[in-house]
């Protein structure tokens, strides 16, 4: 039974016009309270991953629960339809189970807060807020095992329950909670944190209906939403072709030697409205790799790409929704069954960006982006230090943004481009490590007119003995390059033992053992190159030499010669670049590298692990069999 909404003033809201002025004014203090309530979090909570990387997400929605301004699309409509019970003033809702919401939230470390936001009685608009808890328990530390066969390995699964009820803390939920963490005090001042930001922009909320009141904001909120699908239904209509495009990219592994695994996406308009078809994606993993995505964030994410593209000024919100239509196969990588494993999602989140981007531009090739926004790499590190207390360390990392239409794509950025780095100087403050090197990988960003962002490389020393684990992707199958970019290089992970020796790290591992004085050299992938390489500006590639962005022989890419100066040498460029001009193929729109058998052939000479080897499917997972049972 879907939930009931108790108030004690139902009426329904009156058509309002809103003038342009008060609509500009109650715009920009919502964008200002997205921003609020995202400050109230990080300065609050205590994890790295939400303080200072920023692995968080707001919400503020209308009374229906269409969301207005925010970032992952509303999820409220998803979770009154499975939330059984009764919703009051005062009222905060926790929920930490996928399941439970359709996929608004994508792993069960994913806690989400939902507060409905009241005045005079009378339901006006919600706000939510979403971080990634360090730890909350299940079978390894940080609870992303890659090698989880269901979502009963992932730690706790919080169904749907009233963290506040009628504005009282319900403690003994927050007890129960953090009592399977590994980390209780940072799980719960993170928990306090999101509720923290969640009635800040409650507060801002009333504040508008204070100074506007309640049916001016409410007919404001309708006519952003109303605006929003006007300029969607534009874009949609001018940039969508009624003839279907198709495009599949590939998550590498699994974790437990299996892959690649195949996402695959067809877009097409129908009238008014864009469908984007997942039909011949890959059946659900039963490792932890799958991504349940919940149909509203994938509109969202669709969204954002058009508007980036052609109007930046547009304001995200759900009133286009209408006009987009996803579907997604049940069963797949992307809508897998209860109780698949969630907990490794990421690498599949990232590459939906890639398939997004290579859709939208197939049409009108000038826009595309090259591949890169591919994974979103994390390593975790944890054990007791000298003194006997319990350390652990969630850390998100950075790859090589793609080269774009308008530039060069950003060297280690963030797949979420509101994330930012954890300070060296904070982790060799909080953690027995030290980093030893943390620059940018020459050459690893794909050639092109504009240069693929390189990867990163961190070097960490660790000072007392612990486990690590790795979660990244694009180690095999390399970031496409696009209109005649290179691809990107692919990311690797290698461990130096202080004993002597070195090791070849899986991209996907758990509970690798460290000791004091070994050294971790991981190191991202590159983003895809944009455009023709030959066509880049030779001073431009020798600047970058002396910047340490390109080396002597990667300039040779871009049919650049030059000395270890940067110094170019303007003949020999030219000569080289007729010679290369003469001897390639003609540009492809997609340069893939080389081709998947290739890959296979060549996987252990040049990454020192085996390729992954081509997954066999099951009607019906050892995992499923066991819950049906």
């Amino acid at each position: 039974m879907p939930a009931r909404i108790l108030q004690s003033d139902d009426r329904p809201f009156a058509s309002t016009p809103v003038d342009p002025v008060t609509l500009d004014i109650i715009e920009n203090a919502l964008r200002n309270a997205r921003v609020e309530m995202d400050a109230t979090l990080f300065r609050t909570a205590l994890s790295p991953g939400i303080r200072e990387q920023g692995d968080a997400f707001p919400l503020i929605a209308d009374r229906k629960g269409r969301m207005v301004v925010g970032q992952f699309g509303s999820f409220i409509d998803g979770f009154l339809r499975g939330f059984d019970g009764d919703i009051e003033e005062g009222d905060v809702i926790l929920v930490g189970d996928p399941y439970a919401v359709e996929g608004a939230i994508s792993h069960n470390s994913d806690q989400l807060c939902i507060a409905p936001i009241y005045r005079s009685g009378r339901l006006i608009a919600w706000s939510a807020m979403f971080g990634h808890m360090t730890d909350i328990g299940g079978k390894v530390p940080g609870s992303l095992p890659t090698d989880a066969g269901s979502v009963f390995e992932e730690g706790l699964r919080m169904p749907p329950v009233k963290l506040y009820r009628r504005g009282e803390l319900q403690g003994d939920i927050v007890k129960i909670a953090a009592h399977q963490s590994r980390m209780p005090e940072w799980y719960k001042a993170d928990l306090h944190a999101i509720v923290a930001a969640c009635k800040v922009g409650g507060r801002r909320v009333l504040e508008l209906c204070d100074r506007f009141g309640e049916e001016v904001f409410n007919a404001a909120l309708e006519e952003l939403l109303a605006r929003n699908h006007r300029a969607m239904k534009q874009l949609i209509a001018t940039s969508i072709s009624e003839e279907p495009v198709s495009f599949e990219d590939y998550i590498c592994d699994d974790g437990r030697g299996a892959g690649p695994f195949k996402i695959k996406c067809s877009m097409w308009r129908e009238g008014e409205r864009v469908v984007l078809d997942f039909e011949g994606t890959d059946p659900q993993s039963e490792s932890s790799i799958n991504f349940y995505m919940n149909e509203n964030m994938f509109k969202m994410f669709f969204g954002i790409y058009m508007v980036m593209v052609f109007d930046p000024q547009i304001m995200f919100n759900d009133g286009f929704y209408d006009l987009v239509e996803v579907r997604i196969p049940d069963g797949s990588l992307l809508k897998p069954k209860f109780p698949a494993a969630l907990s490794c999602r990421t690498h599949a989140l990232g590459r939906i960006f890639d398939v997004l981007g290579a859709l939208l531009g197939q049409k009108t090739p000038q826009f595309l982006c090259a591949a890169g926004f591919s994974s979103s790499p994390h390593l975790m590190f944890s054990g007791y230090d000298a003194e006997g207390q319990w350390f652990q360390l969630f850390q998100i990392g950075f790859g090589g943004i793609p080269g774009r239409p308008f530039g060069d794509g950003a060297d280690g950025h963030s797949l979420w481009p509101g994330f930012t780095n954890v300070p060296n100087e904070f982790l060799e403050r909080y953690f027995p490590l030290r980093i030893e090197r943390y620059e940018s990988v020459a050459d690893s960003g794909g050639a092109g007119l504009y240069r693929g962002g390189n990867g990163i490389l961190m070097s960490y020393r660790f000072l007392e003995p612990g486990t690590i684990a790795i979660h990244d992707d694009r180690w095999f199958i390399p970031p496409w390059g696009v209109n005649g970019g290179k691809p990107g290089m692919r990311s690797y992970k290698h461990l130096e033992k202080a004993s002597g020796g070195t090791v070849a790290l899986p991209s996907k591992c758990d509970n690798v053992q460290v000791e004091p004085g070994d050294l971790l050299h991981y190191v991202t992938w590159g983003g895809g190159g944009w455009g023709d390489p030959l066509e880049r500006d030779a001073e431009l590639v020798g600047l970058e030499i002396r910047r340490g962005l390109v080396s002597v022989q990667g300039a040779r890419a871009y049919g650049v010669v030059a000395d270890g100066e940067g110094r170019v040498n303007a003949a020999a460029t030219t000569a080289l670049r007729a010679d290369l001009r003469a001897h390639r193929n003609a540009l492809e729109v997609f340069d893939r590298g080389p081709p998947l058998e290739t890959l296979r052939e060549t996987c252990e000479a040049q990454t020192g692990l085996p390729a992954p080897r081509p997954p066999v499917w099951r009607s019906l997972s050892r995992a499923m069999r066991m819950a049906a049972e």
